[in-house]
């Protein structure tokens, strides 16, 4: 799975919203983290965990499934085990009809589910994290001291 920086950098400036299925309220997790840090950056994130329906993170209600979300959603960020994705894909298409991307996080992959995304129409991404690329893509890895290979004024 290869992906062009020009692909990435396009789908996290067009996506405006975020449903995370996976979302933990525990700030330690990296779903927190992660749904933190996009939120922080601008993006409407969607928490979706049925363990924490009902509850705020972000200023929003966590959904128990996709099926509650009522909102245009651009990407679904995936923090589920690999075998969760096509009942997660599912939901998706089946509910969300504005959607674009299908976004995996690190470690989730499958296949199928993306042959079938594709096939919907969708950017499907695997194996990557978003606020990883979004930092790298956009230059602020540098401010950690990683070499991103992006040359910018900004320090």
């Amino acid at each position: 799975m290869s992906y062009s920086d020009s692909h990435l950098r396009d789908i996290l400036k067009r996506t405006k919203v975020i449903a995370v299925v996976g979302v933990s309220t525990n700030p330690v997790r990296p779903s927190y983290y992660v749904a933190r840090y996009l939120d922080l950056k601008g993006y409407t994130v969607i928490p979706v965990n049925p363990v924490y329906a009902g509850q705020k993170l972000f200023g929003q209600t966590i959904r128990a499934d996709l099926n509650e979300v009522s909102e245009p959603v651009d990407m679904v960020d995936i923090f589920r085990r690999s075998e969760h994705v096509p009942e997660v894909l599912d939901e998706a298409l089946a509910h969300l009809p504005k959607l674009k991307t299908l976004w995996m996080q690190i470690g989730v992959e499958h296949a199928q589910a993306t042959v079938k995304a594709e096939g919907a129409g969708l950017n499907v991404i695997q194996n990557r994290c978003p606020k990883i690329e979004y930092q790298r893509l956009f230059g602020e890895l540098r401010m950690g001291g990683f070499a991103t290979g992006v040359i910018s004024s900004k320090l």
